[in-house]
């Protein structure tokens, strides 16, 4: 399972058990800690998910910035408190690819806003996959 970390909103995205196809899912309101812990532990469960990969949200440099060390503190805070795995998977450009994506298959701008941040987490499942992937292999 993915998660993309927004102010506001957080997109989330699924693997079938052979991590052969990514499903975005319903976004999530982003409100407080507690409940956003909750609402997380509750979709691990519901589709049995082995891990828990969170969007860095990185400079297009590479560098840190106050989002980055946002996720990277949520990231810690969910490794405490939940019992999967949890990763960090670069997300530069998931926005941009996602829109991209989303106006491809014709959606409409009011689309595009409700579907973005899913279809983003959609987007940093499938890299985060193909990584482990390559490093199966070498």
């Amino acid at each position: 399972m993915a998660i993309d970390l927004g102010a506001k909103r957080v997109g989330v995205a699924v693997s079938d058990e052979l991590q052969i196809t990514v499903t975005p899912l319903e976004r999530i309101e982003r409100r407080s800690w507690k409940d956003l812990l909750r609402r997380v532990a509750a979709l691990i469960d519901d589709y049995d998910a082995r891990a828990l990969v969170i969007g860095l949200p990185l400079s297009l440099d590479g560098q840190e910035n106050n989002a980055a060390q946002d996720a990277q503190r949520i990231a810690e805070n969910f490794r405490k408190s939940l019992s999967v795995p949890v990763f960090l998977q670069d997300e530069r450009l998931t926005t941009a690819a996602a829109e991209s994506e989303l106006r491809s298959r014709g959606a409409k701008a009011s689309e595009v806003a409700k579907r973005i941040d899913s279809e983003s987490a959609a987007i940093i499942l499938r890299d985060f996959i193909a990584e482990q992937r390559l490093r199966q292999k070498a």
